[in-house]
């Protein structure tokens, strides 16, 4: 892993450095090569996507809304959600994935920046609510995705957390049972994006 990163600062969120990719294919064709496995999903933890970024500056601008809460950072990829909420003052931050890798990404980076993240490996959807804030950066990429976690992500908001969906424009966002509590325009690369710049819309997600 370390081999194929590079400490870096995502644009947004420049007090924040993290072990990131510089590129996508040399690191996908290492992660293929160290699991075995042809066809594998993109190394998602390896990029500070930009629903990830606009949730973190949000989260270091507003430290209120987290400080001495149970946050969850959803698909953490790297943690990058997680640690902002850890520096923030959150009682516990806590990342979940179901990617064995992007755990160790997110105790690397955590480590680098000095904070402490909870690990959930696999899959927690349809968990029982033990959190005070969700926090969801870009998810709504796919319909099977999306069918998947919306009806869970609602029942956590219908139970009392504060459900915070950050979308940049993915395809199968819902549309209703949305309040739009925040937007940030969060620069990208063209080899992820296919532009220079994704406006990241923050949504409470509505019971």
């Amino acid at each position: 892993m370390a081999a194929h990163t590079a400490i870096a600062r995502p644009p947004l969120v420049p007090e924040i450095p993290l072990h990131l990719a510089t590129e996508i294919t040399p690191i996908w064709q290492a992660t293929e090569a160290w699991l075995g496995e042809q066809g594998i999903e993109p190394p998602f933890w390896a990029f500070a996507w930009p629903g990830s970024q606009a949730l973190a500056r949000w989260v270091l601008d507003e430290p209120g809304l987290v400080a001495g809460k149970r946050v969850l950072d959803f698909a953490a990829g790297g943690g990058l959600a997680a640690i902002a909420a850890a520096r923030a003052g959150a009682a516990m931050a806590e990342a979940a994935e179901i990617d064995p890798l992007a755990h160790a990404a997110t105790r690397l980076n955590a480590r680098l920046n000095g904070v402490t993240v909870v690990e959930a490996p696999g899959d927690v959807v349809g968990s029982p609510c033990r959190w005070d804030t969700i926090l969801a950066g870009d998810v709504c990429y796919e319909a099977p995705m999306t069918n998947h976690i919306l009806p869970w992500l609602r029942r956590l908001a219908a139970e009392g957390a504060a459900v915070i969906l950050a979308d940049p424009g993915r395809a199968y966002l819902p549309g209703a049972g949305l309040r739009e509590v925040a937007r940030y325009a969060v620069p990208v690369t063209r080899e992820l994006e296919d532009r220079e710049e994704r406006v990241v819309t923050l949504f409470r997600v509505l019971p």
